[in-house]
């Protein structure tokens, strides 16, 4: 313990004699004299270091002496990370150097961000030689974001002017146009007009434009993926193929047939991939050849001379309203660095309770019963076709591949009866298998491919490039 006096002004009733507790086991005040004073003048607090003097009790209190003990320092000593002295309080500054708040939240506003264009529009026709028609067209088109991550996209086009766009140019308008699309990065739905197509495999290669609803989803990364779609709808054409050899000098019109020989088919606009020789030729009077759409008819322009050596072969869809056509098309694949797989399904069929143009009685459906295949010429029986396909592929390293694909259909030419229906279903397959023998300066390939295919095996289009 660590004996101190100390000489005190009493100019105050309290002095403080040290920062930290004092012992109490000693403590003396002396007067002027160096007499001890008697306690009942004072009052000392041993445990905050203080001395409290009585009033009017201690005569001559400006020469004061006082005696007492002190702890160590290490018991009495204060630890600080910073040094109080120095610490400046936080109310120096009445001024707000900032201030925290909350950022505001966006408030998502429904359909806020679409942007809208179009056009409406009414007309009068009149003439001497016909009576007054009235015109119409609606023209809009939407796009923009539902959300951070989902847009939406829409046309509405309709127009009841009676007039086809003939084929004459090279682009087509495609009046009646209707859908809408919601998508994001990884998914798509999309309801209205919508184009499917299928250019991944040789046993199910076709497009077709239909009325309906489509879905698309991707899930994974780029490097291992898996993709998954659907589609409903009804069908707006029909595929047919005419094949005729040129007549020499005849620029047309070549007339087109559908697939039940009618000589009057309504050609879906667009549709149509006209071949000479295994060329695919150009629509537009400053190209190939022209179409007409309503008369379904073909004529080729004089920049364009038909020989009798030529081979014409003509796609196209035709709007064939004997029944009411449904289409289902869905598929899903995964692929990675090594391997892929994936399958496809296709049913295009008539609803044969639905028919458009014709009213069958029960007599007449029992000759479609009794007809089998036999090509009726009265009656159009109702079809369906359905193509299954499955591919796969491996390539285990960089110089070896192989890869496969199989397919397998369902063709009935009369869905009233089942006779003849032994015939329906065909098969088709190939692989393919690819080996690096050599590679350096030289490469050296060794390729094997193998395909079959049924007699019996339908396609959806043409199985084979003209």
């Amino acid at each position: 313990l660590l004996y101190q006096t100390k000489k005190i002004l009493a100019t105050q009733d309290t002095i403080y004699l040290e920062s930290e507790s004092l012992n109490s086991s000693f403590f003396k005040l002396l007067d002027a004299n160096e007499k001890p004073i008697d306690s009942s003048f004072y009052k000392i607090n041993f445990q905050k270091g203080t001395l409290i003097l009585k009033e009017k009790k201690i005569s001559n209190p400006d020469s004061l002496t006082v005696q007492y003990l002190k702890f160590p320092d290490f018991i009495t000593k204060e630890y600080h990370i910073y040094d109080p002295n120095r610490v400046v309080s936080n109310e120096v500054s009445l001024e707000k150097l900032y201030k925290i708040e909350e950022s505001p939240q966006k408030k998502n506003i429904p359909f806020d961000g679409l942007n809208t264009s179009g056009s409406i529009t009414r007309g009068v026709t009149i003439g001497n030689n016909q009576n007054t028609v009235l015109n119409s067209n609606l023209d809009l088109q939407i796009t923009g974001k539902l959300s951070e991550k989902v847009s939406l996209r829409a046309s509405l086009q309709d127009s009841n002017i009676p007039l086809q766009d003939g084929g004459y140019s090279q682009k087509l308008d495609q009046f009646d146009n209707i859908f809408m699309e919601v998508f994001s990065n990884k998914w798509n739905i999309r309801a209205g007009d919508v184009f499917l197509e299928n250019k991944k495999t040789q046993f199910l290669n076709f497009n077709k434009k239909v009325q309906g609803i489509a879905t698309n989803f991707d899930f994974g990364t780029e490097d291992n993926k898996t993709n998954v779609f659907a589609s409903a709808a009804l069908v707006r054409g029909q595929y047919a193929k005419s094949n005729f050899v040129g007549q020499e000098g005849n620029q047309g019109p070549y007339k087109l047939k559908g697939q039940n020989g009618e000589l009057y088919v309504l050609v879906i606009s667009g549709s149509e991939r006209v071949y000479v020789n295994g060329i695919l030729l150009k629509r537009g009077e400053n190209n190939d050849y022209t179409i007409d759409y309503n008369a379904g008819e073909i004529v080729f322009t004089p920049l364009f001379t038909i020989t009798s050596e030529m081979r014409i072969a003509i796609e196209y869809q035709y709007s064939d309203r004997n029944y009411t056509r449904f289409v289902t098309y869905a598929g899903a694949s995964h692929e990675n660095k090594q391997w892929g797989f994936s399958g496809y399904l296709y049913s295009e069929s008539d609803l044969k309770n639905q028919p458009l143009q014709q009213n069958l009685t029960e007599e007449q459906a029992q000759i479609l019963v009794d007809a089998g295949d036999n090509p009726i010429i009265p009656l159009v029986s109702p079809t369906k076709i359905q193509v299954a396909a499955f591919l796969g592929k491996y390539m285990p390293t960089e110089k070896t591949a192989v890869d496969f694909e199989l397919g397998i259909s369902n063709n009935d030419k009369n869905l009233f009866s089942s006779l003849d229906d032994s015939n329906n279903q065909g098969i088709a397959g190939k692989i393919n298998a690819k080996q690096r023998l050599f590679s350096k300066k030289w490469k050296v390939d060794a390729i094997a491919n193998y395909q079959f295919v049924q007699k019996n095996f339908s396609s959806v289009e043409r199985l084979y490039t003209i």
